[in-house]
């Protein structure tokens, strides 16, 4: 067996380690006949084969050379066992290591969604928080219309409008530089001349300024009912002439 300290006796005689000294020779008769070399002429490695299965043959069969033998193959089985568990431990915290890695990476991804998630629910809500805005605006704006809107009709309706055969006249004058006309009667004295007209039916409106309500009225209206159209005419005609006293009046 000097020739190689590799080759395991029993595995070289197809034996195990816990046979008897005529189970090995029995082994080696069996052995012996299948590799020798006169049954193998155009073998070369023949009798090299057939040499190492005599050595495995005298080294088991010598009580010393087998138990150190025994001792040599129990140390390396036990070597193998240790690096088995070696690897296996190894093996066992490497895959340790993979599975907290993986979960750390999930936890990451799942955080990141969760994040981007929360995102957009923001976003979401900030949108809707606006869509609502623009529509309480465009609803206070629509209101504010309707109001101007009806505040000018109840204003049209506050003064009735002369139609084409009508005997009543529309007056417009500043009350800053006509303050006397702010009386129905002095209007009625003032228009008198051009014809007969119904004092009591005159209507006076003044409308307050709008921009600034403490200061005095800007325009004045008064419709004056004429008792005959000739009177209406004349009044019409004289409108806005020194001579007629109606300068500044429409």
């Amino acid at each position: 067996m000097a020739d190689n300290e590799d080759i395991n006796p029993y595995e070289l005689l197809e034996i195990e380690p816990t046979v008897t000294e005529a189970e090995i020779k029995k082994a080696y008769r069996q052995k012996s006949l299948k590799v020798h070399p006169d049954r193998h002429p155009n073998n070369p490695q023949a009798a090299q084969k057939f040499h190492e299965l005599n050595t495995a043959y005298e080294l088991l069969l010598d009580p010393t050379r087998r138990t150190a033998l025994d001792t040599k193959l129990n140390a390396q089985q036990a070597k193998k066992l240790r690096f088995a568990a070696y690897d296996n431990k190894r093996k066992a915290m490497m895959e340790e290591l993979e599975k907290s890695e993986r979960e750390f990476k999930k936890s990451r991804v799942d955080a990141q969604r969760e994040a981007q998630r929360r995102q957009q629910e923001e976003e979401m809500i900030k949108e809707e928080g606006r869509r609502l805005m623009r529509e309480k605006q465009e609803a206070m704006s629509k209101v504010a219309e309707e109001k101007g809107k009806q505040k000018a009709k109840e204003e049209d309706a506050k003064a009735p409008s002369t139609g084409p055969l009508d005997t009543t006249v529309r007056l417009k004058f500043s009350p800053v530089h006509h303050a006397e006309l702010t009386k129905s009667e002095n209007i009625a004295a003032l228009l008198r001349r051009f014809g007969p007209l119904d004092a009591a039916s005159i209507v006076l409106s003044i409308k307050p300024n709008k921009k600034n309500p403490s200061k005095p009225p800007k325009h004045a209206t008064a419709l004056v009912p004429f008792n005959k159209v000739d009177g209406a005419f004349a009044a019409v005609m004289g409108s806005g002439r020194k001579d007629h006293g109606l300068e500044g009046i429409e």
